[in-house]
């Protein structure tokens, strides 16, 4: 029998994905959440060409996988390197939300630069306990206060409605469902 400090081996899905922590600490649980939506939109790109993930949803929408994960690479990098680090970088890509397709940009240098902002919040995040604050940059909000326990239930949230939006596009590019 374990207990909650005794490290448990890391469970997959058979697609790959991580089985986030089903009990422990909160920490765990929160970043666990995390990686499971980021590995799901990974999933919901993996197989496609740079012409497939450009396809759009339904009119009016412009709304693609490529556009979401660019978009998620400008979440990562606003709520962990400008928000709770307080540094001045710029956006990753040429619009603030990221949704915009450039022609020379294909899916493998968007998802690079989506790794590329996951890894450096990671390491931003390894020096933050759940109750430190950082400052929100961008109106309406500017300057109010909010905690890394608040900055990683956001990123969950935005991950899981984001995928939701995925799952109807994959669909509709070639009919794979799933979760």
């Amino acid at each position: 029998m374990t207990d909650d400090t005794t490290p448990q081996p890391p469970r997959t899905l058979p697609d790959g994905r991580p089985v986030p922590p089903m009990t422990g600490p909160e920490r765990a649980m929160l970043e666990g959440w995390l990686d499971f939506h980021r590995a799901t939109l990974e999933l919901k790109c993996r197989g496609l060409d740079d012409a497939q993930v450009r396809l759009t949803s339904a009119e009016p929408s412009s709304l693609t996988l490529l556009g979401l994960v660019q978009h998620l690479a400008e979440v990562e990098r606003n709520w962990f390197q400008r928000v709770l680090a307080g540094l001045d970088v710029p956006r990753a890509f040429e619009e603030r939300t990221g949704c915009g397709l450039d022609p020379e940009r294909g899916l493998e240098d968007a998802l690079a630069v989506w790794r590329a902002e996951i890894t450096r919040g990671r390491e931003l995040l390894a020096e933050r306990d759940l109750a430190d604050t950082g400052r929100i940059v961008d109106e309406p909000m500017t300057g109010v206060e909010v905690s890394v326990r608040w900055v990683l239930m956001h990123l969950i949230e935005e991950y899981a409605r984001h995928n939701g939006h995925a799952d109807i596009l994959r669909e509709r590019i070639d009919g794979t469902t799933g979760t």
